[in-house]
Parts: C-alpha cells; structure tokens; sequence
C-alpha cells in the first residue's frame, strides 16, 4: 500500500516547531488505524495547553514533561474525543502537572438518540477503542472559549466520528482531532460514530475560512477547504456504491464492504464494514433503505 504522507515522519518523543507557539509531540503508538501514531500538541510560551496527551504510555507522559522549558508549565489539558490513542494519558499529565481536563464529557456524551438506541442492543466496537473510564474536570459546552496565557481556544462540537468530539479553534487554525485528516478519511463506526452527524459537522467547518487544520494523525491539512469539499464528496461516492450495490439485493454491512472496498488490505476489511453500516444506518435514518429485522451490525439491508 502506498505511503500517503511520505515526508511525514516526526520522530516519536521528539518535539517539533510547527508555528510561534506550537509544538507537536508523536506518541509511539502507530498503526494501521492511527498512522505515525497519535500527535499531541503544546500550545503557548510559559502557561501550556496541551491537546490530545494521547495513549496511556509512560514514555510519551516523560516526553510531554520533558519538553517543558525552565519557566513553563502545563495548565490545561484538552482532550478531542474518547479514543484510547486520545485520551488516557490525560489523567496521567493532569495529576502529574495539576492541570485540569477539559473535553464535551465522558466517552457517551454526544451521542444523536439513534445511536444511543443502538448501544443499548450492545452494539460497540470497532475503530480504535474507547476509553470507557475517561471523565473530564470540566466540560466544555459548543462554542465554549477558554483562555490561557497568549492563547484562546473555542471549542465546537463536532461529532461524527466520535460522540463527544470537540475541535479547538485557534484563530484561523483549527485543532480537527480525527474529523479530518490528510493521509485517510475517517472512521466512523457506529455506535459512536455517526454518519449524519459527520456530515453535518464537515459542512459547519466548510462555513468558515480556515488557514491550517492540525489533525489528530498525520501532518498539517494546508488547504482545509479543499479537504472538506474532498471529504464530503467521498462520502456521497461511498453511498452512491451502496446504493448501487444494493440494487441487487438485500446485503449486510460487511459483505457489502466486500464488495466495495476491493483494494482494502484484510485487516482493514472490519473497519470498512463499520464505515458501510453507518452509511446504511444514515440511509436508514432517511428512509432509503430498510430492513426486516433489528438494527444490527449483521442485519439484511435492501432498497426501499
């Protein structure tokens, strides 16, 4: 499979420039479904933000603490959304520095009411895991501002590939988490992602002119708008696929994903599948497909 960002390769621990007043540090975490591995971010010049502190590996928590300079401390800690190469980490940093987390709330919040019915079949995983202990200090509402020492980041809610994903913005740049990302699309695999809601947050981001997303994985997205129009028709290519594919009769998420995605190494063929019943459950959602029986991972889908 060819290497989608050839030029990114930050090395793990290492902090890296990336404009006046901004750091990245990789955690050592990569893989098929978090590239590089997780990229955290320290914000400000004395009084410290740090975003995403990323997975639950006491060598990154040394690399954060590491990275501060004599004079500077961490004094907050904000945290995209509850995956396990997001969030673990924060509990660590904040008893270790004594800076607050903040984030939307807990790994269930944020969710849209159809979701929320599916967890309650039992459906979950997929994806990269959720951090089912995470519990913020503070909760951060949509539209949220907090100002720090030379900074100010607002937070939106933008759910969609997690529940309780927030984006930071920092004047015109933008910290996306896992919404959007230059090297893949996004994984959203129900019951925490949700289809309708990613849509509809890719098009409130596409309402403002943004300069530079930094993504949760992967290097800069120089050109946001672009990415967004890029995003938003590769879903609706997607659903055409499905559509089409369904047109032959009823099919599950999974064989669906068969047949769709053919250039998708195994190993990625469950995630796709998850991608494929979000698009059926947001067909559903609209009425363009149906099925006979539950709402489930293996449930028979066909055309309305």
């Amino acid at each position: 499979m060819q290497d989608p960002q050839p030029d990114f390769r930050p090395r793990p621990g290492q902090p890296d420039e990336i404009a006046p007043g901004l750091r990245r540090i990789l955690a050592p975490n990569p893989s098929p479904m978090t590239f590089r591995g997780t990229n955290s971010y320290l914000l400000g010049t004395r009084g410290l933000a740090v975003i995403d502190p990323g997975p639950d590996d006491p060598a990154h928590l040394d690399a954060l603490l590491a990275a501060l300079a004599p004079g500077q401390r961490i004094t907050h800690i904000f945290v995209t959304h509850a995956h396990i190469d997001h969030s673990p980490l924060a509990r660590p940093l904040s008893e270790a520095t004594g800076a607050p987390v903040l984030a939307f709330g807990d790994a269930a919040s944020g969710r849209s009411e159809a979701m929320q019915a599916l967890a309650e079949t039992g459906l979950a995983g997929g994806g990269e895991g959720v951090d089912a202990a995470f519990l913020p200090d503070e909760i951060l509402a949509d539209g949220a501002r907090v100002a720090g020492d030379g900074w100010v980041l607002e937070a939106l809610h933008t759910p969609g590939h997690f529940g309780n994903h927030l984006a930071f913005a920092w004047g015109d740049a933008l910290f996306c988490g896992d919404l959007v990302m230059g090297w893949a699309s996004s994984l959203v695999s129900p019951p925490d992602g949700d289809l309708t809601d990613f849509m509809a947050s890719l098009a409130r981001l596409s309402a403002r002119p943004w300069r530079v997303f930094h993504p949760g994985h992967g290097a800069p997205v120089e050109a946001p708008s672009a990415r967004l129009a890029e995003l938003t028709r590769h879903r609706q290519m997607r659903e055409a696929q499905i559509l089409a594919a369904l047109a032959a009769g009823p099919a599950d998420a999974a064989g669906l994903a068969a047949r769709i995605y053919t250039e998708t190494p195994p190993a990625l063929l469950p995630a796709a599948a998850r991608n494929v019943l979000a698009h059926l459950l947001d067909l559903h959602t609209k009425g363009r497909v149906s099925t006979s029986g539950a709402l489930t991972k293996n449930a028979l889908f066909q055309m309305t």
